[in-house]
Parts: C-alpha cells; structure tokens; sequence
C-alpha cells in the first residue's frame, strides 16, 4: 500500500513538472518584452458609457424613447443628465444642446441618475428638434427645389431671385414687423426680434441667449435652441424698395440647401445679429 501510494506522489508530481514546462514554452514562444500576466488572462467587459472591470463602476441599463422610437442604452449611475445628452447625441440625432430628457418632471442637466433613483428598465423621455424637423418648415419641393438651385448661383439681389420674390409677393409686409432703420447699427434688443416670418409664412421671432450661446427661432408651433457654434453662415441682403428691412439666410448645416431664411428682419439690428452668432472677424 505504501508503495502504491509513492507511486501515485510521484506521477502527480511528474503531471504538475509537464504542465509547468507548457507553460513555460508558451512564454518562450513570445517577443522577450511581451510576458503573459495573470490581468491578461483576465477577460474585460466594456461598454460606451460604462468603465472596465479594472475600475468597476454601477452602470444601470435603462431605455430612451425619442419620436416614439425606443434606445436601449447603459451608463455609470454618477453620470450627469448633461453627459448622458452627449452619450446619446449621435444616436437619436439630435444635438445635447437641443434636448430635454423628462424623468419625474424635466431633469435637471446637474443632477446624476444616482440623485434620480434611475433605475434598471427605466424609460426616460426625451424631446427636442433634429436639423431636419427645424429645417422642414421651410423645405422646397417640386417646382421650388429647381428655383433654390438656381438661386444658389444667381448674382441677382436676393429679393429678385425667383424664389424669395415669390414668398415676398405672397405674404407681403407683416402687420406687426418692428421698425426698421436703413443705415443703423444697433446692439441686440433684450427682447425677442419678432414681426418676421419664414419661407413657408410662418411667423417667426429670434432671441438671442448669449449667456448660454445658443440662438431660439421660435415659431406658433415649436422653439428650436440652436447652438450658435453649429451655425455656419448668415447671409443677408436689404430688399429691393424697402432698404431699412433684410432677407436673412442663418446657414444651420454644411450645404446652401440647409439656409433657414427669415424675411423683413430690421436693417439696424444685421451687424448684432452677425456679430452675435459669428463673431466679429468671421464674416469680412
């Protein structure tokens, strides 16, 4: 029996020396820089918006429902409303600037989902514009789609261009636009500019929040907050026989086709607008 057993000592012993000498070759087999670790044999889990097992973190998956659709996404509890409106900018398409994300009443972007007791499964409502819905108030189709393109490369004045001098004609002077003065400079009103309208008629006011740098083109049915920094040009023209009021196109994407345009905005108020949005030296 005594034997037996020795013998059994042995062969675990002669196991163990053939694994070690694997294990061995396997190094070996490598860069001399490069060892295999213990952390490397370790698997590692990552996501997005949550860290890896080497600084672990509580992440709670919850869904974001946007224009009726649903997103399921993942983030650190200790996360702000305001990182989580960056995290999931790009995939319901519309900027961090432009949301507001609603959980038991409108959230503030300061406060952390640990704060809100967001927990995981829960569904958090977000409302805001994407480029498209701002711009689609004032899209042309058919017919008008041909006369934008040729506006683009005309050298006629804006307000004789085929295209605007047809919504001039149609919707005239407003009512209620706001005097203009030809040949004025004067600084943003501390109210909104109203008495304008766009390309579809639609009535539209522009307020100016320089303490959080974005620009509101307000209309009967919605507010888009626009950063200002997305805002890639403004063109302006003084109509033909009414100097002292400007066609106005604010750029808000890379192409001619994105011009949100506004129509009978005062002369005296252009320069503080193009400043305001653009700064001083971009537009010389």
């Amino acid at each position: 029996m005594a034997e037996a057993a020795e013998n059994s000592e042995l062969s675990a012993l002669k196991m163990e020396n053939e694994q070690f000498e694997c294990s061995a070759d396997v190094n070996d087999s490598l860069p001399n820089d490069v060892e295999i670790t213990e952390k490397d044999a370790q698997p590692t889990t990552e996501t997005p918006n949550c860290s890896t097992v080497d600084t672990p973190k509580e992440c709670v998956p919850f869904k974001v429902v946007f224009n009726k659709q649903k997103f399921d996404v993942e983030f650190d509890l200790d996360k702000t409303i305001s990182q989580v409106k960056t995290g999931i900018e790009k995939i319901i398409g519309v900027p961090a600037t432009m949301q507001k994300i609603m959980f038991k009443g409108l959230a503030r972007d300061d406060m952390t989902l640990r704060e809100l007791k967001v927990t995981k499964g829960a569904k958090m409502l977000v409302v805001g514009s994407t480029l498209t819905d701002v711009l689609s108030v004032s899209t042309p189709t058919g017919e008008d789609k041909d006369e934008t393109k040729e506006a683009a490369t005309s050298k006629e004045p804006l307000s004789q261009q085929k295209v605007h001098k047809k919504v001039l004609e149609k919707y005239n002077k407003p009512e209620d636009v706001l005097p203009g003065f030809q040949g004025k400079k004067y600084p943003l009103p501390s109210q909104p500019i109203s008495g304008m309208y766009n390309k579809s008629g639609g009535k539209v006011r522009l307020t100016f929040k320089l303490e959080l740098d974005q620009l509101w083109i307000g209309t009967k049915e919605r507010t888009d907050k626009i950063p200002m920094n997305t805002i890639k040009a403004v063109v302006t023209e003084a109509l033909e026989g009414h100097e002292d009021y400007h066609i106005m196109g604010i750029q808000l994407g890379t192409t001619e086709a994105s011009r949100y345009w506004v129509y009978w905005v005062p002369a005296q108020y252009v320069d503080a607008i193009k400043d305001a949005i653009l700064g001083k030296w971009q537009y010389f």
